[in-house]
């Protein structure tokens, strides 16, 4: 499988557009900042990755964007910079496949409010209709008259692999020629309230300050982040591609509950293993890993014993971009971008966050910014609950 990717469009915390994207990148500094969206008092989390200075009438006719909330605006701004990055209008039988962790939950908690109080008669259907995890897709398609399949994956933190994956099989076999694949999230009151009460956020503890901390030996949680990238591949190159999808392995942890990790690392390794065997690589040329770390104790520990158990005691580069722009931001789909633009830039990124080698994961992720040759990078995606997709992007076509 080699799969051109010719167009990218970003929606950040911190960056809007592929260029303030790498600037972001290559500035090693994080986007995470106190929330001021919503009260946190009572809370022992207080920060996020939000995107801010998005001003969504740059790429949405205002009469359309009424009709949207947050989640399809995101994603409608990706979309829209992805094919004006291709620089062409996009063949209607194109296809869209997005992924979304958690959907417009702050749409359903307001289309709820007003059922309770008005009833069903009078409880406003656009709501309801924003309600749902493949709205933004829908409007996308919609938007640049797609006919081609329309699939949203709600896999938690490996909805935007899953859903490259099933583009990707969708193109190779000659079911459409081109697909909008990407990820969509945006943060809510609602599911940072029940992440902070479950204890999965970062926090201060009066040791530490409250930072997300990727393979640290003083982690203690993540931090959500909300975006959208979209991307778009395709059969035939219509212009010098940023790199290729090459391959993309899935497996599940059984020993994860429904709302943590596991610690069954041959769960992992075997992703892993199946991504590179798509891609025809041995694991010796895989040049980096962008790594689904995001400071859990529990998931890096099980990644980090993956990692040596599949390259040894001398692994590739490890990059954890989850301290830029934190969990969950775009559905992983900014992970997947970062590793594209380290393809195309031949440069690694910090790993912001890191600081202190945990002994027992004995991962030390990249702590500045590298230039370097890469031709392979084996991307990983693990999501409470079990699912793990990994996927390898290639530099070349062979």
């Amino acid at each position: 499988m080699r799969i051109p990717i010719t167009g990218l469009g970003v929606v950040a915390p911190g960056a809007i557009g592929v260029d303030r994207f790498r600037e972001l990148l290559d500035s090693g500094q994080t986007a995470i900042a106190p929330v001021d969206r919503f009260d946190t008092a009572g809370l022992r989390a207080h920060n996020a990755a939000l995107v801010r200075d998005f001003k969504p009438r740059d790429f949405i006719a205002p009469m359309k964007m009424r009709r949207m909330n947050l989640l399809s605006r995101y994603g409608m701004a990706a979309a829209k910079l992805a094919v004006d990055d291709r620089g062409a209008a996009l063949p209607d039988s194109t296809g869209v496949a997005l992924g979304t962790s958690f959907g417009p939950v702050q749409t359903s908690v307001e289309y709820m409010q007003e059922y309770v109080e008005k009833g069903a008669a009078l409880a406003p259907p656009q709501l309801f209709a924003e309600s749902v995890a493949n709205a933004p897709g829908s409007h996308i398609a919609i938007e640049h008259d797609l006919r081609g399949f329309n699939v949203t994956m709600t896999q938690r933190e490996t909805s935007a692999l899953g859903a490259a994956m099933y583009a990707a099989a969708q193109i190779v076999k000659g079911v459409v020629p081109t697909a909008l694949i990407g990820g969509v999230e945006e943060i809510n009151e609602m599911v940072f309230s029940v992440l902070d009460r479950v204890g999965a956020l970062a926090h201060a503890n009066g040791v530490i300050d409250e930072c997300a901390r990727p393979f640290d030996r003083r982690r203690n949680g993540f931090t959500i982040g909300e975006g959208s990238a979209v991307f778009v591949a395709e059969a035939t190159p219509s212009k010098e591609p940023y790199g290729y999808f090459a391959g993309f392995g899935i497996a599940r942890d059984t020993t994860a509950s429904i709302s943590d990790w596991g610690d069954d690392a041959g769960a992992v390794v075997a992703a892993m293993r199946a991504a590179l065997d798509d891609a025809e690589i041995a694991a010796d040329d895989v040049d980096a890993i962008y790594a689904s770390a995001n400071a859990n104790v529990r998931a890096d520990r099980v990644e980090a014993r993956a990692i040596r158990a599949l390259f040894g005691g001398s692994p590739p580069p490890v990059v954890a971009t989850k301290g830029i722009f934190g969990e969950y931001a775009g559905a992983g789909s900014l992970q997947l971008a970062a590793a594209l633009l380290a393809i195309r830039d031949q440069t690694l990124h910090k790993s912001v966050g890191f600081e202190e080698v945990d002994p027992e994961l004995g991962i030390a992720a990249t702590d500045n910014r590298q230039p370097t040759t890469i031709n392979h990078i084996l991307i990983t995606s693990l999501a409470a609950g079990g699912g793990i997709v990994c996927a390898v992007l290639s530099r070349e076509v062979a």
